[in-house]
């Protein structure tokens, strides 16, 4: 593995634009109407968010203790590595290259809903050879268009960190100001007829179509699919790790810090603190706006896009583009900086092959990993959007995993240390406390609770990548290197 390291080029600005542009990525802009209103409605969601939140801010004093202690790229890899050893630290990487990796390609399959929205037609990338997937048409024009976004930022990623830095920074603000605009709009608009919260808990889509349930009943959904307080809240709380997923790639950065690492505790919490608010306010606005946001649903129309335009008009239609465009493209971004760093940190201690180590000459990034991302990503708009589901279950499962080896890390070398800090300590205790209780909720199926779980689908993909980790393991595992080394 070659001697030269990653360059010191990101400020406390870029980095926040990383995490940020992480946490909020294509669902807080299309969940609303697919996931978060049926699933929570709008009180169980904002609690759910609110409570994900509070989770994702004691983990981060985890990450805010272990970063200085271990400034390197790899993050909870580096901090497994250093506590546990070579298979733990090689678990922890393999299932966190899912929950970034995944991000990757489950933010490319909504470019082509967002043209199609925005046009108003729907067919403006309807051309060439189509076929069916879960029920969903996927055309050559939306191949195309995204499989070229997701190159065209692979190339800016691999061309220089200080570069990938400055436009994830001005992606982040676009995409802040946008969501903070459609709020405080909605809140003066005279056309807002207040949040509508029935049915307050969501209802299961599935059971009110079996019942036979139409888009014009809306009693039906009340009655039929109608969820319980603890059901609502547990199927968004559930993958609070997916949805807050992004402040823990500060430390795979960790090595490009031109700054004091005693600002990160500041800037995870102003990043989940920015996710929260907008996956709230986004899903407020669009119950706000439609009083049939239950027919919606069952439609399948994009309601928050539905709601923007009736409270706003043209410009409400603009400021969602330009809001989900921001948010899609600084998730690639971000999550495209990440998951190659992780790589590259994992290549160079030998738990993937040197390969994946591979710097850029010229501008000292990882490019073999870089290029291994993008085409890995380009089986997302080969899938279409019906895989979102299954990518959001594998990237919830790769994150709750990853916390739970950053703050079982935190226990551990706070009695290396002998550091007597009782704070810390019962951050890290709750937080591999609620790691658990999240992969408990993704993975067990609990009587009662619907819409929590793994669907069928996610259980494969999770299967073929368990597989895959152990092809790497077995052919690896010699050359792993201990954090002596």
């Amino acid at each position: 593995m070659e001697e030269k390291g990653l360059k010191k080029e990101l400020s406390p600005m870029h980095v926040w634009a990383i995490a940020f542009g992480c946490v909020i990525g294509w669902g807080s802009f299309i969940n609303p109407g697919k996931k978060f209103l049926p699933n929570s409605g709008v009180a169980g969601t904002a609690i759910a968010m609110v409570l994900g939140a509070l989770v994702m801010i004691i983990i981060a004093f985890s990450y805010a203790y272990m970063i200085p202690k271990y400034p390197k790229a790899g993050g909870e890899f580096t901090f497994s590595k250093n506590c546990f050893g070579k298979t733990p630290a090689y678990i922890c990487g393999w299932f966190l290259v899912a929950a970034y990796l995944t991000n990757v390609p489950m933010n490319s399959t909504a470019i082509g809903l967002i043209v199609d929205g925005i046009d108003g037609k729907a067919d403006i990338l309807k051309f060439g050879f189509n076929y069916s997937i879960a029920g969903f048409e996927v055309w050559l024009g939306e191949i195309l268009l995204a499989g070229s976004i997701l190159i065209l930022f692979g190339v800016l990623n691999i061309l220089g960190v200080k570069k990938a830095g400055i436009l994830q920074t001005i992606l982040a603000a676009t995409l802040a100001t946008c969501a903070f605009t459609l709020f405080f709009a909605a809140l003066i608009s005279s056309k807002a007829k207040g949040i509508n919260m029935e049915p307050i808990w969501g209802f299961d889509k599935a059971a009110a179509m079996a019942a036979n349930a139409t888009t014009e009943n809306i009693a039906e959904f009340a009655h039929v699919g109608r969820k319980g307080v603890l059901s609502a809240i547990l199927a968004t709380f559930a993958i609070a790790p997916w949805a807050y997923v992004g402040f823990d790639t500060i430390p795979q950065a960790a090595e490009e810090f031109k700054f004091s690492y005693k600002k990160v505790m500041g800037i995870m919490v102003v990043a989940i603190a920015f996710g929260c608010f907008v996956y709230s306010s986004n899903n407020a606005v669009a119950a706000a706006a439609l009083t049939n946001w239950p027919d919606r649903v069952m439609a399948g129309e994009w309601v928050l896009l539905i709601a923007a335009e009736e409270l706003l008009g043209t410009f409400g239609k603009v400021l969602i583009g330009l809001g989900v465009s921001c948010a899609v493209l600084s998730g690639i971004m971000g999550f495209y900086l990440a998951s190659s760093r992780l790589m590259y940190s994992m290549a160079r201690d030998g738990y993937l092959p040197a390969w994946f180590g591979k710097l850029d000459d010229k501008h000292s990034t990882p490019k073999n990993a870089m290029i291994f991302c993008i085409l890995v990503s380009l089986t997302g708009p080969i899938l279409g959007r019906e895989a979102l589901g299954w990518f959001v279950d594998m990237s919830a499962i790769g994150a709750s995993i990853g916390y739970f080896f950053t703050s079982a890390s935190t226990l551990v070398t706070l009695k290396k240390n002998g550091d007597k800090n009782a704070l810390l300590k019962g951050m890290g205790i709750t937080g591999v406390i609620f790691s658990v209780i999240f992969m408990i909720l993704q993975l067990i199926p609990i009587p009662g609770l619907s819409g929590v779980h793994f669907g069928k689908e996610s259980y494969l993909m999770l299967i073929i990548w368990i597989a895959l980790g152990a092809l790497f393991y077995l052919t690896q595992f010699r050359n792993f290197k201990t954090a002596k080394e």
